[in-house]
């Protein structure tokens, strides 16, 4: 478990995170919420500290237990699965930032749920995250979210809860006298590659490994993003495409633990920006349900690439938040399929209305799945001229 050192050092990375990720300064008096699961209490309460020295207004919210999840999931009926409570659309559209501690207890206790159920609360409760999305355009959100080291989790991970959380600490900078600074050296090396790429030109991509081939738009009015505090840790640098260029094969060497499932082997092969044909080794089912949630659920709404000489994470987790960083030999790619966030967009971030994202390309969805490739690979970019020149190779950028 994490020192009492270790804590106070988490909180300034955090606070760095939710401060960064903000484009407006905090003011004494805003409203940010603390959402964390039972097992991160000790990190809650050193953030909560925090926030009341800072002269914020801490709202702590408990996520549900696994057995809370079970019985909401597994039992619940249409209208419980869509039921919003008093309140909920007016503390969205008041809050100023959200810290979300991330601690779950067990990773496979919705394995016998129908996943369309999770699907249905998701799209309910989407335009809580179209407000929050829509405050953050403005600058008056900030979220960063992190993990707290739990006994399932390790054992997910196939490591002694003792080597995950030494892993999170040494991703997080916890070694280190300073992480706030760590990660202030690390936004500034990760702005040098994020701004040759955005002067390049760049009309798409095509990446290439052992199991995949895979070509990706990148579209008008986009950016590169990343490494901007709204994750602890976070090293990858990342665009929302424009979905309907998307075509070839995508293959997730890397598991993955989604809503109480396993998966494993995740292959799709997108056509015409669809995802036309989908196979997984373990969880096939689980991922077909999961890409048919809604009309964008099928579509492309990232595409990510790490450098493994920023990443510290050397290790499988079996936490998204961590294995979409993964360093190691190669780096990673990773791709989300659903929904894009809109601060790829290049232009005046207050215009980007939804009439805007159709036209430009943006998926809208209320899912957001993360599957990660650490194969070697290759990344291509055409360039606007025509030209082809290789920007990420052996896990590095080639700048």
């Amino acid at each position: 478990m994490l020192t009492k050192e270790q804590l106070e050092k988490y909180v300034e990375a955090l606070w760095w995170g939710l401060t960064t990720a903000r484009t407006k300064p905090y003011e004494k008096g805003d409203m940010v919420m603390i959402r964390y699961e039972i097992e991160a209490l000790p990190l809650a309460e050193a953030v909560f500290k925090k926030l009341i020295a800072e002269g914020i207004n801490p709202v702590p919210r408990l996520s549900l237990s696994p057995e809370m999840e079970k019985s909401f999931y597994g039992s619940g009926n249409d209208q419980q699965l869509e039921f919003i409570a008093p309140g909920e659309r007016e503390f969205s559209e008041g809050m100023n930032g959200l810290i979300a501690l991330l601690a779950p207890s067990s990773l496979t206790h919705l394995a016998e749920v129908d996943p369309s159920r999770m699907g249905k609360c998701a799209v309910s409760r989407k335009f809580l995250r179209d407000i929050m999305e829509k405050r953050e355009q403005n600058g008056e959100l900030g979220w960063t979210l992190c993990s707290y080291p739990t006994k399932a989790m390790a054992e997910s991970a196939g490591l002694s809860l003792e080597e995950f959380t030494a892993q999170i600490v040494k991703a997080c900078y916890l070694d280190e006298e300073d992480p706030a600074s760590c990660w202030k050296g690390v936004f500034e090396k990760a702005s040098e590659v994020k701004n040759w790429l955005n002067g390049l030109g760049i009309e798409s991509y095509r990446v290439v490994s052992a199991d995949m081939d895979l070509t990706v738009k990148h579209g008008d009015m986009r950016q590169w993003i990343g490494v901007s505090g709204h994750n602890i840790p976070s090293f990858e640098l990342f665009i929302s495409p424009d979905w309907r260029g998307t075509s070839g094969v995508y293959y997730a060497d890397q598991p993955s633990f989604r809503s109480g499932n396993y998966v494993e082997g995740v292959r799709i092969v997108f056509e015409d920006g669809v995802a036309k044909d989908i196979t997984a080794k373990q969880g096939e089912e689980f991922v077909k349900k999961q890409l048919a949630m809604d009309v964008g659920a099928s579509r492309l709404g990232e595409f990510s690439l790490t450098d493994r000489r920023f990443s510290r994470i050397d290790k499988f987790m079996a936490n998204t938040l961590y294995d979409e960083n993964y360093g190691g030999e190669f780096g990673n790619c990773h791709v989300a399929v659903g929904a894009s966030y809109s601060d790829t967009y290049a232009g005046d971030q207050t215009k980007l209305d939804e009439e805007l994202k159709k036209e430009l390309g943006y998926n809208t969805s209320a899912l957001h799945w993360d599957l990660v490739n650490t194969q070697d690979k290759t990344v291509y970019a055409t360039l606007k001229d025509g030209s082809e020149i290789v920007i990420y190779k052996g896990g590095e950028f080639q700048i």
